[in-house]
């Protein structure tokens, strides 16, 4: 920051979401917007850098030769934590839809000052997600581990894309050329062989989470496809 590097730790939760100190002002950021909330440093924001949740097969198989911090034994959390933590109960100020639980898991993106959640459940019924945000076109795919959520821009040399996939093979296939396209984002075969989607950031959030930190957020529902 302002040509200093900081060293972080955790310094509380606030509604939910981790409050980063740094070492060097004392500085307290959020976590979810990387905003210096209180200190020195206070209205300063980090830069963003794109990042994957995916699981570890995922991200072996397309890092072969990658490498991996050992977690230690005696901190690591259970494997289950996601679970444990949704049954527990939680205040929340945001205005949350009442048809809505404040605890369902969502994948959410901004785009253009356009915030969108898509329930995790929507896109276990239904992947991959087509929809427009922000003016821009997008496709939001969930891998075959069903853990594991990508977004891109469905448009290639200037051309709108519509993606499915094949009944028969589980492919999934541009309809416009018949191309077809892996979890990375990059076409296999076809005419569009070797192009490659350009990435959109995705986190995995809880909708009460994410609604309070962006209170305009919209949200995907299956219903209205």
């Amino acid at each position: 920051m302002n040509g200093q590097t900081l060293k972080f730790e955790l310094a509380g939760i606030n509604n939910q979401n981790f409050i980063m100190s740094d070492a060097e002002t004392g500085s307290w950021w959020q976590q979810i917007s990387g905003e210096a909330i209180q200190g020195k440093l206070k209205g300063n924001k980090l830069v963003a850098v794109d990042f994957d949740e995916v699981t570890f097969a995922v991200w072996k198989r397309e890092n072969p030769n990658g490498r991996v911090l050992r977690p230690e034994k005696e901190k690591q959390e259970s494997a289950d934590w996601e679970n444990e933590v949704g049954k527990m109960p939680v205040r929340i100020n945001a205005k949350i839809e009442e048809t809505f639980e404040p605890r369902t898991l969502i994948i959410g993106l901004k785009i253009n000052n356009q915030a969108k959640g898509y329930p995790f459940s929507a896109l276990e019924k239904h992947s991959p997600i087509i929809d427009t945000v922000g003016g821009t076109d997008i496709l939001v795919l969930l891998a075959e581990d069903k853990k594991s959520v990508r977004a891109f821009e469905r448009t290639v040399d200037g051309r709108k894309l519509e993606f499915l996939r094949k009944t028969e093979t589980n492919e999934l296939v541009d309809a416009e050329t018949g191309s077809v396209w892996d979890f990375s984002g990059r076409a296999l075969s076809g005419e569009l062989a070797d192009k490659q989607l350009k990435k959109i950031t995705v986190i995995k959030d809880y909708w009460f989470n994410w609604k309070t930190y962006n209170p305009n957020a919209l949200l995907y529902r299956l219903e209205n496809r």
